[in-house]
């Protein structure tokens, strides 16, 4: 694999890494009323579904799907289902009042933060077709299977640097102060959020 084409790979992945979308909006709203470390423990679970779809990528998922159309939709049904179902959460206990006490309140175990992050990205589709075609676009037959397991890396690593930064920024106490303040008005738009995005992928 040349350099040129190392380069533009991680170029890519940068990209479709800081691209907003339910991970990041996840990433912040648990910095935000959960704290930093909750937050890397979700962006460790987000790495691993990007992780889950790199491989489907590299492995001809994005064949399977070109073949039985259905199957696509069907995750694409699925995975909005399970945005439009943490919106609504997000919305109707917008209301409930955060404590606002020296200390956080108590958050999730770190394994449910890290299944949140996961089921965050595997409930959007459209990562294996941007997989795909960074894949497609950057990546020989002949490259050597140490090269591709470093690539995969390369993607653990950004998917976790990029959204444990995002948790950290919000977690910090002048962000964490304004959210506070204003926490129905920012639950409700993170809700909104995020239910747009379920129906982008419906209808995408």
């Amino acid at each position: 694999m040349s350099l040129a084409a190392f380069l533009a790979f991680a170029g890519l992945v940068l990209f479709a890494v800081v691209s907003p979308g339910p991970a990041v909006l996840m990433s912040a709203r648990t910095g935000l009323s959960e704290g930093f470390r909750t937050g890397v423990m979700l962006a460790l679970g987000i790495a691993s579904g990007a992780v889950f779809w790199a491989l489907a990528a590299m492995f001809g998922l994005h064949l399977i799907f070109d073949a039985a159309p259905s199957l696509l939709w069907a995750l694409k049904i699925g995975g909005a289902a399970y945005l439009l179902w943490m919106a609504w959460h997000l919305w109707s206990d917008a209301k409930t009042p955060f404590i606002a006490e020296d200390a956080r309140p108590v958050p999730r175990s770190p394994f449910a933060a890290y299944r949140l992050g996961l089921w965050t990205n595997l409930s959007n589709p459209k990562a294996v077709v941007i997989y795909s075609s960074i894949f497609l676009g950057t990546i020989r037959p002949e490259t050597p299977t140490w090269i591709l397991i470093t690539l995969i890396l390369m993607i653990l690593v950004m998917e976790t640097a990029w959204n444990s930064l995002v948790a950290r920024i919000f977690s910090l106490e002048r962000t964490r102060s304004t959210y506070i303040s204003l926490k129905t008005v920012i639950d409700r738009c993170f809700g909104a959020a995020l239910a747009l995005l379920g129906v982008k992928i419906v209808a995408t």
